[in-house]
Parts: C-alpha cells; sequence; structure tokens
C-alpha cells in the first residue's frame, strides 16, 4: 500500500470496471448485474440538456453515452470515496482488491470497513477465497476500520468471548466464516430470515483473534479468525 492515495490510480480502475460486460439476469432489463448500475433503464442527458430514459441492454448509443456520464462523475469525483460510492454494492470488494496498490493504509481500512458492513453475504464473494477475505482484515487499521465507541467495546470484551451465527439453506455450507455477532437475538434473525427455518450456531473465541467489531445495523457484528473458533454447536 501507499503512503498516499493515488486517487488517479483509484479512478482508472474505477473505469476499467464501467467498461465491462453487462450481465443478464432473468429480470432483465429491470435487473443486471453491471460495476455502476443495477438496472438497464437509466436515465441518459441529451445534448440539448433534456433527460431521456433509454435501455443501454438495446441501445448501443445510449450506452456509450451513459458511460461518458460516468465518466465525467468519476473524472469530478474528490476523494476515493466519491468514487467508489457511485459503484453497486457487489462489485465493491472486487473493485477493493484491484484498487488495492493505489490505496493508503488509512484509506483501505475505512473502505474495507464501509463495504464489508453495506454488502450482502460478503464472506461468500466469488473473487475472494476466505484466506483472501482475513488478509483484508489483518492487513489493516483497527482505530481507522471502527468508531471509538467499536473500539472501546472491544477492548471491554472479555478475554473468552461468546459469538453466534444464523446460517439458511443459502450459507449453509460457511458456518465457519469470518462474519459472527455479540447477539444470540440477530443471529436468530438470520436463521429465519427469507421465510426459512435456518439454524443457530454458537462458539467461543478469544478476543485476541477477533479483528474487529461493527455495531451498524445493530448487528454487533465481529470478524473472527474461524480456524481459532472453540466449542462450535448448533
Amino acid at each position: 500500500m501507499r503512503k498516499i492515495t493515488d486517487l488517479r490510480g483509484i479512478k482508472d480502475t474505477a473505469k476499467v470496471f464501467l467498461h465491462m460486460n453487462i450481465e443478464e439476469t432473468k429480470f432483465s432489463p429491470l435487473v443486471i448485474k453491471h460495476p455502476f448500475t443495477d438496472s438497464a433503464m437509466v436515465c441518459v442527458s441529451q445534448a440539448d440538456g433534456e433527460i431521456a430514459f433509454a435501455n443501454i441492454m438495446e441501445d448501443t448509443k445510449a450506452f456509450t453515452l451513459w458511460k461518458e456520464q460516468v465518466e465525467k462523475q468519476i473524472d469530478t469525483a474528490e476523494d476515493v470515496f466519491g468514487v467508489y460510492h457511485l459503484m453497486t454494492k457487489s462489485y465493491l470488494l472486487a473493485f477493493l482488491k484491484y484498487a488495492e496498490s493505489y490505496l493508503s493504509r488509512e484509506d483501505f481500512s475505512k473502505m474495507l470497513a464501509d463495504i464489508w458492513i453495506r454488502t450482502e453475504a460478503p464472506n461468500l464473494d466469488p473473487n475472494f477465497k476466505q484466506k483472501e477475505l482475513l488478509d483484508l482484515f489483518r492487513k489493516s487499521k483497527q482505530e481507522e476500520m471502527m468508531t471509538e465507541d467499536e473500539i472501546e467495546t472491544l477492548r471491554s470484551l472479555p478475554e473468552t468471548v461468546s459469538v453466534y451465527r444464523g446460517v439458511t439453506s443459502y450459507n449453509a455450507g460457511k458456518v465457519k466464516a469470518l462474519s459472527w455477532t455479540l447477539d444470540r437475538e440477530v443471529a436468530q434473525w438470520f436463521a429465519n430470515r427469507f421465510g426459512e427455518n435456518g439454524t443457530v450456531y454458537e462458539a467461543e473465541i478469544s478476543k485476541e483473534y477477533i479483528l474487529a467489531l461493527f455495531k451498524g445495523r445493530n448487528e454487533w457484528e465481529v470478524i473472527v479468525e474461524p480456524d481459532h473458533l472453540l466449542q462450535l454447536s448448533e
């Protein structure tokens, strides 16, 4: 990582993502997969200043114009956060992976925390093996990832901590993941969402193997080193 973030490098990386192809879904064009939009139905500024609604899967000229407009937004971003907040959530961890070499450790740590909290099921991201996800947290600065309140809460935990994880059929194969919670009711909510009757797991872990604590969304999430989970049981 760099001492100071190379914003030009970040913007160039974002533009590579911008020019990726659209991935269709069964709900296309309403729902698509692309780093900068979740829908093919977008607003495009015309030469006369009017705003038009266009399907960028069918209208190649509109797709080109839309990308030019997003490029301008990237170019005018004042910092790295202004760049990646233009992107769709499902591509954020991948963007972090390829932007890492341009980031300071401070910005990297802040981005990782924000992206992790905002992303649905980051433990299942196809761009990372579990060891690679762990390495992201190991190389980050806790004081940049967490708020002062979160840091104090982590420090105040006992040396051995009880943690919980709720899983459904969707992620049942990832019980020993990085994400756990200090709140059993939160784990129960995750086990029962989407109308499923999932399973709640309990384990113990030494505080030294908790890499971060996030209170965002009232989930009391802790990022742990899974190999050090003890007495894991339903």
